[in-house]
């Protein structure tokens, strides 16, 4: 019987309750709640985000897989500090802990580093799942623990020879190689109930993040992830506020995508204004309102999942 919910009574009351706890998070701490369009003219620039398109008044339109670009353009227009609750959209697998239709909490703070974030994110999600330990981790302590290899010192033959278990004979890049041993080999490994950041991605891995050179000589991002029980819950980055360096990574993308996407000019003209220095971070509210309850499958945090909408 589809026309029913996916999700029951309780769950939709501890859903109103989360978004709630989340409003009263930011009201005490001065942070303006904020609302942005889901329709835009403009893609992602993220080759590995794949949008959907819509037709509006004969111009192919595209729904926001993040509200990252507008929240920007407000902070670049003197907004301060902001956060949203929004639904997202993106183009991707359905499964267990996937939904073509989602919902996010995006928020930016203006002057926080990348640490300053993370201990915010950490009380944020900590307090409302009632887990106060934490692992800090790197990017390469992360793999050198859990996949016994050195993510920056690994040859691509290497790393193609460990994900070869997962993909048979099919050939992958680098930061495929890498994003597939996050998901299959590090987030099933790492500890229960505990709050787990793993922070200094290869710079390959940046997308919207600042970089920098560590004393190495390895070029990193200044981005981090939070993950729970094996799901990854945030994305979290010290934002890159340099329109040239923007613009640089928006054609590198067009090389990997496989339509050609509209540049943003609305996003770059308000970098170009001048962003102000600041973190930011996305949460998927969904995964972490299943941690909350201790179900296994989105759709029962879903008033209608896909199959149901």
């Amino acid at each position: 019987m589809y026309w029913q919910p996916s999700a029951d009574l309780n769950t939709l009351k501890a859903r109103a309750d989360f978004s709630a706890y989340i409003r009263d998070f930011f009201r005490v701490r001065d942070v303006l709640e904020v609302e942005t369009p889901l329709l835009s003219k403009a893609a992602v620039s993220d080759a590995n985000l794949l949008p959907l398109a819509v037709t509006c008044l004969d111009k192919t339109c595209y729904l926001q897989t993040s509200p990252e670009y507008p929240m920007k353009r407000l902070l670049a227009a003197g907004s301060g500090d902001i956060f949203q609750i929004c639904k997202v959209f993106r183009d991707e697998e359905l499964g267990k802990r996937h939904n073509p239709e989602f919902s996010m909490l995006e928020y930016y703070r203006l002057h926080f580093d990348l640490q300053t974030l993370k201990d915010e994110v950490a009380q944020l999600v900590g307090d409302y799942l009632n887990i106060q330990r934490r692992m800090d981790l790197s990017f390469r302590q992360a793999f050198i623990k859990y996949a016994q290899l050195d993510p920056f010192l690994t040859t691509d033959d290497e790393l193609q020879i460990k994900v070869q278990p997962f993909v048979g004979g099919l050939k992958l890049n680098r930061d495929e190689c890498l994003d597939l041993l996050i998901s299959h080999v590090v987030e099933p490994n790492l500890p229960k109930d505990t709050l787990v950041f793993i922070a200094q991605y290869p710079a390959s891995q940046a997308a919207l993040a600042q970089t920098y050179e560590n004393d190495s000589g390895e070029m990193l991002a200044q981005r981090f992830e939070l993950y729970v029980n094996g799901l990854e819950l945030a994305n979290g980055y010290q934002e890159l506020t340099d329109v040239a360096e923007q613009k640089q990574r928006f054609a590198k993308e067009q090389t990997q995508c496989e339509q050609v996407r509209n540049e943003d000019e609305h996003f770059l003209q308000a970098l170009q204004h001048g962003l102000p220095e600041c973190s930011g971070v996305a949460l998927g509210l969904d995964r972490i309102l299943m941690l909350k309850l201790g179900l296994k499958n989105i759709s029962e945090v879903l008033s209608f999942d896909f199959e149901r909408a």
